[in-house]
């Protein structure tokens, strides 16, 4: 897996890897950039949401369950000093369905954590992360 960052201007990037793919990523106008796209740490988030929710869904599918829509919530914080690294991110997730079994979305979740979601679970060994999910009722 190969991921490259061409420079465009300021603090401005354009992200390409293997899938071809491209983000752009940018920094904030205190510090050099024009807020045109991601930051690092907002990319990382959006990682860890995003290879948990691949998880969740295809196991809730597989599961049978009749899944109308999925948010995600990730909230991380930060140290307050140099470096500002993550200390906590929490996923959260926001479930709709008809009849959703909450055994299925509690396992799904579950194993997403603890065994599929690399992103996660590599994170895991440096930052406290927890998961949690709510299920909502569709009419």
């Amino acid at each position: 897996m190969k991921a490259t960052l061409n420079w465009k201007d300021g603090l401005e990037f354009d992200g390409q890897a293997d899938s071809n793919h491209h983000v752009t990523i940018d920094g904030p106008p205190d510090l050099g950039g024009k807020n045109a796209g991601f930051r690092p740490m907002e990319m990382m988030l959006l990682s860890v949401g995003g290879c948990s929710a691949m998880d969740v869904m295809h196991i809730l599918k597989k599961s049978r369950q009749d899944v109308t829509d999925c948010r995600i919530e990730v909230d991380g914080t930060r140290a307050e000093t140099e470096p500002k690294v993550f200390t906590d991110i929490h996923v959260q997730f926001i479930i709709t369905g008809r009849n959703l079994s909450e055994k299925h979305v509690a396992r799904a979740v579950e194993l997403s954590a603890e065994k599929y979601c690399s992103a996660s679970i590599m994170l895991a060994k440096a930052v406290n992360m927890t998961h949690g999910y709510t299920i909502e009722e569709t009419a």
